[in-house]
Order: structure tokens, then C-alpha cells, then sequence
């Protein structure tokens, strides 16, 4: 049996993007008012949505603060908030 080589392009590495850093707002969950409907981690586009044990809320590392999940929730859980520069 012939043994087949593949050639790999050049860049084809694996490696993560934080988009986050992208982003001019962010948001903010109440826990108080989510009930982990998961509402917005349907319509996140970037699936940035976490379970933080209380509830949902966006992995700042990636969420480029669309406001699509602020806008989605049905118990109003989620505010946009802007980013202040350090």
C-alpha cells in the first residue's frame, strides 16, 4: 500500500482571535432579571454566550458588542454599556 503525503499551506496553524477588543460597548447582565431563557445565546452571531452559574452573560474576550443580545431579551436582563479606555 502507497503511503500519500500532503502538502499543508503555509498559515494554516490554529490559533484564537479575541474580537473583543474590537468593540465600542459591551454588555452588562442583571442576574437578578435573567432566568437563562437563553434568548440571547440563540441570536448571538458570535456565540459569545456563557453560563455564569447565576446567568447568561457575554465572554467579553469575544463579544464585539453588537447589542443584538441587549435588544433580544425578553426580561430586558441585558444593557449595553460603552467602553472606557484605561
Amino acid at each position: 500500500m502507497e503511503k500519500r503525503r500532503y502538502l499543508c499551506p503555509v498559515g494554516t496553524e490554529l490559533y484564537v482571535v479575541k474580537t473583543g477588543e474590537w468593540r465600542a460597548e459591551r454588555p452588562v447582565t442583571d442576574p437578578k432579571k435573567c432566568v437563562k431563557c437563553a434568548t440571547c445565546w440563540l441570536y448571538c452571531p458570535t456565540q459569545s454566550i456563557r453560563d455564569f452559574k447565576t446567568h447568561l452573560g457575554a465572554d467579553l474576550q469575544f463579544c464585539k458588542g453588537c447589542g443584538i443580545c441587549a435588544q433580544e431579551c425578553p426580561r430586558h436582563a441585558i444593557a449595553m454599556a460603552l467602553e472606557e479606555e484605561e
